[in-house]
């Protein structure tokens, strides 16, 4: 039994630490749903998912059952495949928060979390204050701002624009087509903005070759040019020197010279 005052996790941590897609998997759901900490989701884990390996027996088995369909997660004539074919969200969904959000009660999921934690939402005229309180399906139409909260005024400026949306149900066959073809029209649209983003960058590289091109070609004009500027300043450098030179000479022999006449 275990001592009272110490009650048993009602969550299972991972088997590893640092696993790359769960922890990706994880953080999505932390910002879809505007949870905590990752608590929340491994008791959602734990909740949807059965051990196959335990021997359940089939009072068990109908105790989960009718659990799940009390919560709205499953039907009635539900099995343990539906129950092995649950995901954490279909249990994230059941909570106050996602709840009061999908209802109308706040804009955000965050700030559905903090109406409930400050105790403006209850449920059957009784004050919830915990966010991952699961709602049962009698509770759903029973939620609503709490009678000493103040935003039991319709004027009042924290509460969203429009008042009390309606929960999306499970999607019919039509609605499944439509959204199927959304997704078509979404990836369609994907391929042709790729498409055009290659066809950019194709050109962009054509123009950036021909303009190397241009300048590799007039590289050598430019090099022979100052080629030929550097042979003629040599040259009249080396004019230059032997006038030198030779002026150097003509002094030599006056200076002889007059040495001699001396």
């Amino acid at each position: 039994m275990g001592k009272p005052k110490f009650s048993r996790k009602k969550y299972e941590t991972p088997s590893h630490p640092w696993q790359e897609q769960r922890i990706q998997e994880e953080n999505e759901l932390i910002k879809k749903y505007g949870l905590k900490n990752k608590r929340e989701i491994w008791k959602a884990e734990l909740l949807a998912g059965i051990a196959t390996g335990d021997e359940q027996t089939k009072k068990e088995s109908k105790q989960l059952i009718d659990r799940l369909s009390r919560l709205n997660i499953l039907p009635a004539n539900s099995t343990l495949d539906d129950v092995l074919a649950l995901e954490t969200e279909s249990i994230l969904n059941r909570r106050l928060q996602t709840i009061a959000y999908l209802k109308g009660f706040a804009q955000t999921p965050n700030q559905s979390r903090q109406l409930i934690s400050h105790g403006h939402i209850a449920v059957n005229g009784r004050r919830v204050t915990v966010p991952g309180y699961i709602v049962t399906k009698n509770e759903e139409t029973e939620i609503d701002y709490n009678n000493d909260s103040p935003l039991t005024d319709s004027m009042h400026p924290a509460r969203p624009k429009s008042d009390f949306k309606s929960i999306p149900r499970k999607s019919d066959d039509k609605t499944e087509v439509k959204q199927d073809t959304l997704k078509e029209k979404v990836t369609e649209e994907k391929g042709k903005a790729k498409q055009e983003a290659e066809a950019e960058k194709d050109k962009t590289e054509k123009n950036d070759k021909k303009e190397e091109s241009k300048t590799i070609s007039e590289k050598p004009k430019e090099t022979d040019k100052q080629e030929d500027e550097k042979v003629e300043e040599n040259k009249i450098e080396d004019n230059k020197n032997e006038e030198a030179k030779q002026e150097n000479v003509d002094e030599k022999v006056e200076n002889k010279e007059d040495k001699g006449g001396k």
